[in-house]
């Protein structure tokens, strides 16, 4: 599969041709020959630019696109509330960069960005109370809320702050029990209620909700991310920590409800296994590492998406790290090579996956934070699973998207094969992605 697709760039001869000076992709070989470098200092210019053109600091919430004045709410030129906890991850990262490069100076100044950036979330979104569903400023979606349970759990492990980890056991719980007050059954499909396993997407309607079926959608992006959570959870809690003794109970129209605040060690592992197995099953092709985005009861919703590949990555790794078992692994590296030979072509670059007929639509547009997504992954499955053939791939699309930056701004878009328009209209989700990439993996030395 990879040699075919190799075989046929090299026939192809990538006809592109940049703007001004700026370096046009070419075929892949496995030298990486022509690959524009980048250093340490393109590193920092790159991720200080993105926060120059996308923070609100006012806020300390990130805008939608480069034209947005201010990030006031979700109607009104901030960023989608889902893509947000991408950014605080992004400034993490930046912080633990700074660590290993010995900069004190830059490790403080973005240890104090990323928690300014959490209370600045924190502030617009009802002060994270994941019960409440206003349409402006709350929560109306199952992976919206996974994806802060992620970065919370995050956070807690990079800057030690309790609430951190209050938050994201929190959040982990609204999701898979339901909410007394939004009336929703909770994304978790238990099997023994005859809903089949994995994770439902989404509660409808936003109001007075009707109770989850069987056939409705579980869609990647709750699924793997849920055991995702889960697994960092399992990583940041004691091993000593029994569930909540006392959990929140309700009765309602679909029957009686039990919400523990937070579980044991053990338990977080047995429902991160869970749903992977399920999602594993029934999302996506263990053969190939190719997932799918979505299933309806029987039916299969067939397209890739770079995160979902990204998240899967990510849940199979961290699964592989905590019990040692091959097969995880293997998934894991089954679906990194998807993402590259089956989803990069035909620049051995990878997709932004937006409509090309509408490319600045909202819903088009949030599409930009796939990479970012699915760097974050690669970054376990590469630097913590050692498996260095993937790094190459990487850092050729650093080295062109940067290479093919709006340079008045030192931001790109998420088309590294082409040159960013100077003064062009740019989301900050797509415009994560280079800088994203670039913390992670710092240059090799090319």
């Amino acid at each position: 599969m990879k040699n075919n697709m190799l075989s046929t760039l090299c026939l192809i001869g990538l006809s592109l041709v940049s703007c001004n000076d700026d370096k046009t992709a070419m075929p892949y070989t496995p030298e990486s020959d022509g690959v524009p470098a980048y250093e340490l200092a393109d590193i920092w210019t790159a991720y200080d630019a993105f926060n120059k053109v996308y923070l609100d600091p006012r806020t300390n919430v990130y805008k939608n696109q480069s034209s947005d004045a201010a990030a006031i709410n979700r109607w009104n030129g901030a960023a989608a509330i889902w893509c947000q906890p991408m950014y605080v991850d992004m400034a993490m990262n930046a912080t633990n960069l700074a660590r290993k490069t010995g900069d004190a100076e830059r490790e403080r100044k973005y240890t104090d960005l990323s928690r300014r950036i959490i209370d600045g979330n924190i502030d617009l979104y009802v002060n994270f109370d994941f019960d409440n569903c206003d349409e402006t400023y709350g929560w109306f979606i199952y992976d919206d809320i996974q994806w802060w349970t992620i970065t919370m759990a995050r956070a807690y492990q990079n800057l030690g702050d309790e609430r951190y980890r209050t938050y994201a056991e929190k959040s982990f719980a609204r999701v898979w029990y339901g909410s007394p007050r939004v009336g929703d059954t909770g994304s978790y499909a238990d099997p023994d209620k005859g809903l089949g396993g994995g994770m439902f997407w989404q509660w409808q309607p936003l109001r007075n909700p009707e109770a989850n079926e069987a056939n409705h959608g579980k869609m990647s992006c709750i699924n793997f991310p849920t055991v995702i959570a889960a697994m960092l959870l399992y990583n940041t809690v004691p091993a000593d920590r029994g569930s909540d003794p006392n959990p929140e109970k309700w009765t309602n129209k679909y029957g009686d409800f039990v919400r523990p605040a937070y579980e044991s060690k053990q338990r977080y592992l047995e429902m991160a296994k869970e749903i992977y197995e399920w999602a594993a099953a029934n999302l996506g092709d263990m053969s190939t590492g190719k997932i799918f985005d979505n299933r309806h009861g029987e039916t299969i919703g067939d397209g890739s998406l770079i995160y979902n590949q990204g998240t899967f990555i990510g849940a199979s790794a961290l699964l592989y790290l905590a019990t040692g078992e091959q097969r995880y692994l293997d998934n894991a590296v089954a679906g990194a090579e998807y993402s590259i030979n089956e989803m990069s072509t035909p620049y051995y670059l990878l997709p932004w996956a937006h409509d090309t007929n509408n490319p600045y639509s909202q819903g088009s547009l949030e599409q930009g934070i796939y990479p970012a997504i699915w760097i974050q992954y690669m970054d376990i499955l590469v630097n913590e699973c050692g498996q260095e053939q993937f790094r190459k791939f990487i850092e050729r699309n650093i080295g062109y998207g940067w290479a093919n930056r709006d340079k008045s701004r030192d931001i790109a878009d998420g088309e590294s094969w082409t040159s960013t328009i100077e003064g062009a209209e740019i989301g900050s989700y797509a415009a994560s992605s280079i800088p994203s990439m670039m913390l992670l993996f710092p240059s090799s030395g090319k």
